[in-house]
């Protein structure tokens, strides 16, 4: 494949990419017209928010074994057929429930995507240019999320609510066309196995149920989910380690480097959902600034943060990705201690740098979590690779969810999360020894 070719499919399938988390955050703008146009109220409009996030998280790692066993072509083209087919049914819904149905629908293909997306720009890709690509996925991903409230409140105040989900469809279309035309063949399915479909339902279960579990609002609920949850997850494991061709090849775990990519992308993703949920929350009853300054100061991390994830990714063509990592990690250990201050110093000068400088910090390493990731494996494994790295990705949001809804002292919280950063550097450092290790 030359370059242009090379690059312009590059540009396809990022651009399919970076509608799922535009449509992750979009739709969140939209909630109040929503429920007006159902003449519902809110918490019932809130399942087509919670239903993507949770299928997204079910799909991914399913979606990365997909591609490894019949082609990351074939379910990426799927993906996008998928996406757009929800997308449309979401612009045609005569009621929540088909709402509902159309946003898991638009989030199976957004989970068959994202894993399939990262593979197909490894196997393009030169070793040598793919921490520059992989850091524009990064920024692609980032300011996705960052945007799509924006972009919503553009479509609504310019149309409908309906819009946000036809904007799709012109965009799905060109990258349809361009994965079809410019993604080479690769020839047959790469594995004479098919997909382990019991395991996967295990997976989808336990994964469900775990998600379930950090918004249980009893003890008996607790009790319930979590014992379903290592119920399923014990059934996962062993139904994967007695079959060929496992939904999670546990033998990719036996890489030091591959284990510790994965955790480092939980405790850096950990970091960000923390500071995402409860800066709000500080800004609002610590600094007694409004919702709309509240959200333009966040809006200033999530945009530092997709810029580091772009400035890691130039930094990973020069040095190692475990050096990138540790100063990623060091970095973020010294910025959340400016947050321990914020309240003290009432400074919106003082937040705005605080934010810029964390955000920074925790996107500059993750361009090296996901190479390292991927070059602990082999290339045919690499849909498999990403999936599990999205999936660990999540696990970090829950754990943040979850941490935040026990503890309600600040300081304590940006405490846990300097040590956070601190067991993320030594993580580093811990693999960069077994590299030179003989």
């Amino acid at each position: 494949m030359n370059r242009q070719k090379e690059f312009l499919m590059i540009v396809f399938i990022l651009m399919a990419a970076f509608l799922v988390p535009v449509n992750s955050t979009m739709i969140s703008i939209a909630l109040g017209s929503i429920s007006d146009y159902y003449g519902l109220d809110i918490h019932s409009v809130t399942w087509v928010v919670t239903i993507y996030l949770i299928v997204m998280a079910v799909t991914q790692p399913i979606a990365g074994k997909l591609g490894d066993i019949y082609g990351n072509r074939r379910i990426y083209l799927i993906g996008i057929l998928l996406f757009l087919a929800a997308s449309i049914g979401c612009g045609l819904s005569m009621n929540i429930g088909m709402l509902v149905a159309f946003r898991s629908l638009q989030a199976i293909g957004g989970g068959l995507l994202i894993p399939n997306v990262v593979a197909l720009i490894r196997q393009a890709v030169s070793r040598d240019r793919l921490p520059g690509v992989l850091g524009f996925f990064g920024l692609g991903m980032g300011l996705g999320a960052a945007v799509g409230p924006l972009i919503g409140s553009l479509l609504i105040a310019i149309a409908s609510w309906k819009a946000i989900f036809w904007i799709n469809v012109p965009f799905l279309l060109g990258a349809l066309a361009g994965g079809m035309f410019l993604i080479p063949k690769l020839g047959k399915k790469r594995s004479s196995q098919p997909l382990d479909v019991v395991g996967a339902f295990y997976l989808a279960v336990a994964i469900t149920l775990l998600i379930a579990l950090t918004h249980a609002t009893s003890p008996s609920d607790c009790i319930a989910l979590g014992l379903g949850t290592l119920l399923f997850t014990g059934l996962f494991i062993r139904k994967e380690r007695s079959v060929a061709s496992p939904v999670i090849d546990f033998s990719l775990f036996k890489s030091p480097i591959f284990v510790n990519a994965n955790l480092s992308v939980m405790i850096n993703n950990f970091t960000m959902y923390a500071i995402l949920l409860v800066m709000p929350l500080i800004m609002t009853t610590k600094m007694d600034l409004s919702t709309s300054m509240s959200g333009v100061m966040l809006s200033l991390f999530s945009i530092s943060m997709a810029i580091g994830n772009m400035m890691g990714g130039q930094l990973n063509g020069k040095y190692t990705s475990q050096k990138v990592i540790f100063l990623s990690f060091t970095f973020t250990l010294f910025t959340n201690l400016l947050f321990l201050f914020v309240t003290q110093v009432q400074s919106l000068l003082y937040l705005a740098i605080t934010l810029i400088v964390n955000g920074l910090a925790i996107g500059l390493g993750l361009t090296s979590m996901q190479v390292a990731s991927l070059e602990a494996v082999d290339e045919s494994a690499s849909g498999s690779a990403s999936g599990i790295f999205s999936t660990f990705r999540y696990f970090g949001s829950i754990i943040s969810s979850t941490l935040i809804g026990i503890i309600n002292n600040y300081s304590v919280l940006f405490a846990i999360l300097m040590a956070a950063a601190l067991a993320g550097a030594l993580l580093s450092r811990v693999r960069r020894k077994s590299v030179s290790a003989p």
